[in-house]
């Protein structure tokens, strides 16, 4: 062996089709985007306490002081961090003026209105397209 040839690093692809130089592979493809996921129930239900909520122009502290729970926890109910019990769901409703059943229906309303939105398999095509 040379000089020259001992000094060089021997590669030993270990898959066939691997001895390409890094400038010549192929570009991964893009990574898919993830399957739309249903909505969580208590993100539904805090988007209707909220929006309810916002309609009657009522503070976060004054709907919790009527229902009888914690501002913090109505906020995190709203946001859908937590998952509020009956008890709680029944109160919060109370205290903007709804049942129990308007609630869970205005939040089954959100759920069918998410699952008939048409699903987008692949990303929008953002180039130009001409016709000839």
């Amino acid at each position: 062996m040379t000089e020259q040839a001992s000094k060089e690093a021997r590669v030993i692809p270990l898959r066939p089709g691997t001895t390409r130089p890094t400038s010549e592979r192929p570009a991964p493809a893009p990574p898919r985007p993830p399957a739309p996921k249903e909505p969580l129930w208590r993100d539904l239900v805090g988007d209707v306490l909220r929006r309810e909520r916002l309609a009657q122009e009522r503070t976060l502290k004054d709907v919790a002081d009527a229902a009888r729970i914690s501002m913090p926890y109505l906020s995190e109910v709203e946001r859908g961090r937590k998952e509020a019990s009956s008890e709680v769901l029944a109160a919060a409703a109370h205290a903007l003026g709804l049942g129990l059943g308007d609630l869970l229906s205005l939040a089954q309303g959100e759920l069918v209105r998410h699952a008939s939105r048409p699903v987008r398999t692949r990303a929008p095509y953002d180039g130009l397209c001409l016709a000839a």
